[in-house]
């Protein structure tokens, strides 16, 4: 009996890792997420931000969280916090997006959505961890038109000018932590970021038989990166503590493989362009470099375990420093605060499901890299979550919850000729706590 048992618990965790694997395997497929934003025309795009569900709900905080209940998370924004994991953890999660643009006098709304990440970590000993997953690093996607009139008169004719992108980065990490005593943490993260950024041009002439032209770039890029950081916690009490934590990324270089291509058309009587009639420029896989800035993220939490938990992180990028090909990309300095917390009434309570429920709540704001007629796009929003405990298959020895979050929040503003965002993302997690192949004792 207990042979056959081991034996069912082998194959139904084999289920899992081959799970994992083709998750993992699916993200790589579909790397190039889709958004519907005309602010991830510049830089690498939308940036994500390595944060899950539960987090995201709590405003994104990171720099300072480590475990605050029985229930283990992976915390990839600071590799120093993976020392607390001592069960197997895996997790996956989805998002999605429901996006409005606006104008003064006009408003456009979209919706998307995709598979947001996968990670596990797993315990090495009592005091350290190690952590793999893969998830969205930025995201771009815009599709806009800009119609202007040139000439006079009789020879007054309509130009529009036409701009779409593309694609995205994705990052896979695998990386460690470890505690030293009994309060400081050190970790690590080697990062593979790769993807396509993929953006073009047009100039159309509102006049059958126009010459048109159309420039189109796609920029296939890959690389490592790192990414630390450290944390230190004081005992306040029999269980509440002050935890400072800090995490950074290194100004890495990443390969890039850049191709343009320069063509004319023209379009039928029904406004569909027609195959090219000749291509003026081409450049094919041209080998080039990026190079990422420095990021530094100081934060810290008070948290009382199994019970609250309230932080804050402060964040800021040197993206002045960006180049491709050397070429510096024009983009601002980044600075941004979130604030959050969570509460859990009774995590002991038997018959009260909700007073087990983790209640999450949030602010963010951000000063994004892109400036814009003298103007800085900034980006600010408020959040909430959920950590819904679900039944456990194995009793004691395997916890199951399921996060959920969301942020309403708005990036940009109607002035001098902007486009504002208005939007409400969504993040469902589904999270595994679980000893692995160990044997079950039956009395």
């Amino acid at each position: 009996m207990k042979l056959l048992h081991y034996k069912m618990n082998i194959k139904i965790k084999c289920v899992y890792i081959a799970t994992l694997s083709l998750l993992t395997l699916s993200i790589g497929a579909y790397a190039q997420t889709t958004v519907q934003s005309p602010y991830s025309k510049f830089g690498l795009g939308n940036l994500r931000g390595s944060v899950l569900p539960q987090q995201r709900g709590m405003g994104g905080i990171g720099a300072g969280v480590f475990r605050s209940s029985y229930i283990n998370n992976i915390n990839m924004q600071n590799p120093a916090s993976y020392a607390g994991i001592n069960l197997t953890t895996l997790d996956i999660g989805v998002s999605g997006s429901s996006t409005e643009l606006r104008t003064s006098n006009l408003s456009e709304t979209s919706f998307n959505s995709s598979l947001s990440h996968v990670a596990m970590a797993f315990p090495l000993t009592q005091k350290s961890a190690v952590s793999i997953g893969i998830l969205p690093y930025s995201e771009l996607g815009y599709d806009f038109k800009n119609t202007t009139t040139i000439g006079t008169g009789t020879n007054a004719k309509t130009v529009d000018y036409l701009y779409n992108g593309e694609g995205g980065l994705s990052k896979a990490y695998i990386g460690y932590g470890i505690q030293f005593g009994d309060h400081f943490r050190v970790g690590a993260n080697a990062e593979y970021l790769f993807g396509n950024l993929i953006q073009s041009r047009a100039t159309e002439i509102a006049e059958l038989g126009a010459v048109n032209s159309r420039d189109q770039v796609k920029n296939s890029i890959y690389g490592m990166n790192f990414s630390y950081g450290v944390q230190y916690d004081f005992r306040l009490g029999n269980k509440t503590s002050l935890v400072l934590g800090y995490s950074g990324s290194a100004s890495s270089k990443l390969n890039s493989e850049r191709s343009q291509y320069t063509t004319i058309y023209n379009k039928d009587s029904q406004g569909n362009a027609q195959s090219a009639l000749d291509t003026l420029d081409f450049i094919e896989n041209g080998k080039t470099n990026l190079k990422l800035p420095l990021m530094h993220n100081f934060g810290f939490t008070l948290q009382k375990e199994n019970k609250w938990l309230i932080g804050a992180d402060y964040r800021m990028g040197k993206w002045s420093q960006m180049t491709i090909d050397n070429v510096n990309q024009n983009l601002q300095n980044t600075y941004g605060v979130s604030v959050g917390g969570q509460f859990t009434p009774d995590i002991t309570s038997i018959n009260g499901y909700f007073n087990r429920v983790d209640y999450r709540l949030g602010l963010t704001y951000d000063k994004t890299y892109i400036q814009m007629n003298n103007q800085d796009v900034k980006q600010m929003g408020v959040t909430f979550g959920l950590g819904l405990p679900l039944k456990s298959a194995y009793g004691r020895s395997s916890f199951y919850k399921m996060n959920v979050s969301a942020e309403v929040g708005r990036r940009g503003k109607i002035t001098n000729g902007l486009i504002q965002e208005r939007y409400v993302t969504f993040h469902l997690g589904f999270m595994l706590n679980d000893k692995w192949f160990q044997r079950f004792k039956f009395d």
